[in-house]
């Protein structure tokens, strides 16, 4: 089976849920024209990665803006029981293309927030939530961790699809997590635009015999509103110039990386290449050595199956 994806490097307009909305419907639309069956987007697209950001938060000290900054990401953060969820569902369906996206997801009952990759089928809408288990250094600050049962992975017409957020991937049992449910899509969107990401994303395609969809945002300092340019003077004007990519089971580079700019990267997958990169190295197959080594993952769920 032969799947053509996208991977979306683009900006989102910062801390505005509502155009930031409406900006990923132009997209979605103009690149399901192009045949993507499957558009994947940075992480925490909406309402932004608030690269720079303190939020006023010092061990013992937290200061008033530093709450208001929080609030203003909080109100534009996504609800997955409101008309937002809606919006993208019918968005995936009137496309006919699975959508990945990079949100901070707010909690209703305990007004937390989590850095989410929501799971929308063209044809049975939302179908889950990746919740990042760990979040990275002050990320912590504005964002929960999540539990085991935030471990998803989903069986799709276009394939198996997995993935983690940003640093998650650095983390061996996560990815085993992934791996043990035999993804064969593994996306991977990420705020970490650093050279050394690439060798990363080959080695997880390498080790789990899969396709790695890398998924970074584009984004300068003058894209962020003018009320927030005074938290940004240290930062340099392009604070992040991407480098997402697209790689095969093999650890080959299908597409990218894209650095600089912002635009999309297109590659046509051909599953079958999953078992054929199997005859050599099988992370849970015929190199698991399972009469030496246990793994198990708390609460993890089944894969859903569409």
């Amino acid at each position: 089976m032969k799947v053509k994806v996208g991977v979306v490097q683009e900006n989102p307009v910062f801390f505005d849920k509502a155009k930031t909305l409406e900006k990923i419907k132009v997209l979605t639309v103009e690149y399901s024209q192009a045949g993507c069956e499957l558009l994947v987007f940075p992480e925490s697209f909406i309402p932004g990665y608030p690269r720079g950001f303190t939020f006023g938060a010092k061990v013992g000290k937290r200061t008033e803006e530093g709450r208001i900054h929080y609030r203003e990401y909080r109100e534009n953060s996504i609800d997955l029981d409101s008309d937002d969820i809606r919006f993208l569902e019918k968005l995936s369906k009137k496309c006919n293309t699975y959508l990945v996206m990079g949100v901070t997801e707010k909690m209703k009952d305990n007004g937390s927030l989590y850095c989410s990759m929501l799971y929308i089928s063209p044809e049975t809408g939302l179908l889950g939530t990746h919740r990042k288990i760990k979040p990275t250094g002050t990320e912590r600050v504005i964002w929960a961790e999540a539990s085991g049962a935030s471990l998803t992975t989903f069986q799709t017409k276009i394939g198996t699809l997995g993935g983690l957020i940003c640093w998650e991937n650095y983390m061996p049992f996560a990815r085993m997590a992934m791996f043990q449910k035999g993804v064969q899509i593994y996306i991977a969107p990420t705020a970490d635009s650093r050279d050394t990401w690439l060798a990363t994303m080959q080695h997880i395609a390498l080790e789990g015999r899969c396709f790695v969809l890398a998924c970074n945002q584009y984004f300068t300092k003058t894209m962020y509103p003018e009320k927030y340019q005074h938290l940004l003077i240290d930062e340099p004007e392009t604070i992040c110039p991407g480098g997402s990519v697209i790689i095969s089971p093999m650890g080959q580079i299908l597409a990218g990386p894209l650095k600089n700019e912002a635009g999309v990267l297109m590659a046509t997958l051909d599953l079958d290449e999953i078992a054929e990169s199997k005859l050599d190295f099988d992370v849970i197959g015929h190199y698991a050595r399972n009469d030496i080594f246990e793994f198990k993952v708390k609460d993890q769920p089944e894969t859903k199956k569409e």
